[in-house]
């Protein structure tokens, strides 16, 4: 019984599953090495990555409490703890509540400006589950969640927040939107049923195409940031090793086959992977 509770809240968390967090993980290191021109105070690297983990499970958690009487409804999230009866809708509340005070005594030693951040952090994650109601891109506002840790790790590796921070930000958004509408076109067809919205839905036949688009947007700002922020080579490697990534992805989505999508999906965490090992190479060789 306890081995069985204890996997539910496990698979709850999704640490079964940490394509989430990495995903999340990748654009908050993107923003300390930046913040930091490539030397991060390793206190603060620590908190970010532990912070990540935290927050991912506790917008899991948000997200499966607020979805609980859709999942039952889609093929893929059928088995979810919630919409499974598994465990009862407010052990997930009181489990993300615990989770995230966790995450902000985290941060208590930070300054004040990461302290003030981490409000409106946690309002994005909490709310973006709802958004999914009536808002035709949800997955714009999922790269704003997900990309929140961006102006945070500038806020606590300069006690400021400047343009480049909002810069990566909306770079992130792009790539979130590219990645999650490839997450999407798996459960297009229950989506439709059960009337919840998402960017596979609304981007409609032309969603491979804007797949790519904002694949191409996200590379191009972070060309743009490079190129300004005086990068060298080894970053420019990693992003067109990343353009390369994208169209392989492409070739993946174009007949929208559920599998392919959710490879493809999948696949993004080496590109997230790979445009930080070439700002991290750049920052070290420079």
């Amino acid at each position: 019984m306890i081995r069985q509770r204890l996997s539910a809240y496990i698979r709850l968390m999704r640490l079964d599953k940490p394509i989430g967090t990495l995903l999340l993980l990748w654009p908050t290191l993107w923003g300390l090495w930046f913040a930091s021109n490539g030397r991060p105070d390793p206190l603060i690297q620590l908190i970010f990555v532990l912070g990540t983990f935290l927050m991912r499970s506790a917008g899991c958690a948000i997200n499966d409490w607020a979805d609980r009487d859709f999942d039952g409804h889609v093929a893929r999230t059928q088995a979810r703890p919630l919409a499974a009866r598994e465990i009862a809708p407010r052990e997930a509340l009181w489990l993300a509540a615990a989770l995230a005070i966790a995450a902000f005594l985290l941060i208590l030693p930070l300054n004040r400006l990461t302290l003030q951040l981490s409000i409106p952090a946690v309002l994005l994650a909490a709310s973006y589950p709802f958004f999914k109601r009536f808002f035709a891109i949800p997955q714009a506002y999922l790269g704003i969640a997900f990309g929140f840790g961006i102006p945070m790790a500038f806020a606590a590796q300069t006690g400021s927040v400047p343009a480049l921070a909002w810069w990566l930000l909306l770079a992130n958004v792009f790539w979130t939107v590219a990645y999650d509408t490839e997450y999407a076109m798996v459960d297009r067809e229950d989506d439709l049923k059960i009337g919840i919205k998402t960017s596979a839905i609304t981007f409609g036949r032309f969603d491979v195409a804007a797949v790519l688009a904002c694949h191409a947007a996200f590379l191009g700002l972070m060309v743009w940031i490079g190129i300004s922020n005086g990068r060298g080579p080894v970053y420019f490697t990693g992003l067109v090793a990343g353009l390369l990534l994208a169209f392989d992805q492409h070739r993946r989505i174009r007949h929208r086959e559920p599998a392919a999508c959710f490879a493809a999906f999948l696949a993004n965490n080496r590109i997230g992977a790979i445009v930080f090992a070439g700002l991290a190479g750049d920052y070290w060789l420079g």
